[in-house]
């Protein structure tokens, strides 16, 4: 039997963390809908979609009964996490969030694969801008992750189921338990709160 806490779900971490790929597949997992805030966000020619859209758009999808959505941004926190059941936490390590968004930014630039509404990342945009992911990632670890972790042991949004998990590891046994039928509902995760 599965763990309903986690039948609308937040998926959070730094950038590059792998929340899309962890969010796609538990949504699978519960038969539920994948909400990517960066595909809301970002439209045609990397222009940020204005707030009250993306907010509109965005209170429509959490309507359904489940989803997981992944994505770190906090002017979004007060629509979906009143709704949301559990909040899921990838607190990688900076090396590996640093392997990964090489990686993954490597492979999007090397093959122009499309990420959201046309949008490509380019060697220039991706490796000798100021905007440059790589670049977010080395700026923005510290304080995101001191921002998860101020939400994670603090008294709003009580409701919500909280996850912590510190590796792929352990992001990878969350997984085998949820497959493990009526074991599913006892996640074995010491992270778990």
């Amino acid at each position: 039997m599965m763990d309903e806490s986690l039948h609308r779900v937040m998926v959070v971490g730094v950038s590059c963390s792998g929340k899309s790929t962890f969010a796609r597949q538990l949504s699978q997992h519960i038969d539920g809908r994948h909400i990517e805030l960066d595909a809301l966000h970002w439209q045609q020619g990397w222009k940020g979609r204005p707030r009250h859209e993306f907010l509109t758009e965005l209170s429509g999808l959490i309507e359904a009964e489940r989803w997981v959505c992944d994505g770190g941004y906090s002017f979004s926190w007060p629509t979906i996490w009143p709704q949301a059941t559990a909040l899921v936490w990838l607190n990688y390590s900076l090396p590996l969030v640093w392997k990964q968004a090489w990686s993954r930014t490597w492979n999007r630039v090397r093959t122009q694969e499309e990420l959201w509404n046309g949008n490509r990342e380019s060697f220039r945009h991706a490796y000798l801008s100021r905007n440059s992911i790589l670049l977010w990632v080395l700026q923005s670890y510290g304080k995101i992750r001191r921002t998860y972790r101020e939400v994670f042991t603090s008294n709003e949004y009580e409701h919500l189921t909280r996850i912590e998990l510190r590796s792929p590891r352990e992001a990878q046994q969350f997984f085998d338990a949820l497959g493990e039928g009526s074991r599913g509902s006892q996640l074995e995760n010491p992270a778990r709160r």
